[in-house]
């Protein structure tokens, strides 16, 4: 490993990044797993000290989530329900040793398609703040994350926090692994339901482990809006063909994993519905 270089502040970590490339660490809990060697290669610049990268806070524009927020944090936040998906996905990220040092950051950044954050920040409509020494600019989740392991942040750039411009409606989060805990995802699924005299009014649905990155389902939400629990009867058996796209691997079958997607999601809208009655 060359240089261990440890700002104090955002503008000294961005003064570092412009000079050079830089492997960026926090929480450190995918860097390491994913570095085939006993050190990390290059100059290593480690952010977890920047506490202006930290905290969850609201104003008139909405939620700010810190890129370097732990998931422990998420967990204990007082957030309304329709946080409720990104708390328990939360809880979902490996142990609690995990959780305290993972960052939300980190686990978009790292882009893996069964990131447990993505599915519930797809669905909560967010953006990523993106700063540099040049400026800052905002692009959708969806835009930022280009496929397995690639995202649109530049080499001079650092992923400085999530921003959610609303949380409205109930919301809920559900995996299926091979195992109840510390597993990779075969499929999970984030929901948010706005509801209005037992129908859904505004539906924000995202699936991960199902295509390269996890996919909002716009075609689905349409369907859904005006629906009641009795009309989720009718969502047919591959109602979610052409909506994803699962590979197969040793974890499941792409049909398997359509399916469970289908079941799981059939599921989640039903227990979010009849919980609001």
């Amino acid at each position: 490993m060359g240089a261990y270089l440890q700002p104090r502040g955002l503008d000294e970590a961005l003064r570092l990044l412009a000079q050079g490339p830089l492997t960026v660490a926090a929480g450190c809990t995918d860097l390491f797993p994913a570095t085939e060697r006993q050190r990390l290669a290059g100059d290593v610049l480690d952010i977890s000290g920047v506490s202006a990268l930290r905290g969850i806070s609201r104003d008139d524009s909405g939620w700010r989530i810190g890129a370097a927020t732990r998931w422990s944090d998420v967990i204990a936040a007082d957030l309304p329900p329709g946080f409720e998906m990104l708390k328990a996905a939360a809880r979902e990220v490996g142990s609690v040793q995990i959780q305290n040092a993972g960052t939300v950051g980190g686990n978009l950044c790292n882009a893996s398609p069964a990131a447990d954050g993505v599915p519930p920040l797809l669905a909560l409509d967010a953006s990523v703040e993106l700063v540099s020494a040049a400026g800052a600019r905002v692009l959708p989740l969806q835009a930022f994350l280009c496929g397995p392991r690639h995202t649109q942040r530049r080499p001079d750039e650092l992923l400085s926090a999530v921003l959610v411009p609303e949380a409205a409606g109930i919301s809920a989060f559900r995996k299926l692994g091979a195992r109840r805990y510390l597993v990779i995802s075969i499929v999970m699924v984030a929901a948010r339901l706005v509801l209005q005299d037992g129908r859904i009014e505004r539906a924000a649905i995202a699936v991960g482990s199902c295509s390269p990155v996890a996919r909002r389902l716009g075609a689905l939400e349409a369907r859904l809006t005006g629906m009641t629990p009795d009309d989720l009867n009718g969502l047919e058996p591959g109602f979610l063909d052409g909506q994803l796209d699962p590979i197969a691997d040793v974890r499941g079958t792409a049909d398997y994993r359509l399916g469970a997607a289908e079941h799981i999601l059939r599921r989640c809208l039903r227990d979010l519905m009849e919980g609001a009655r």
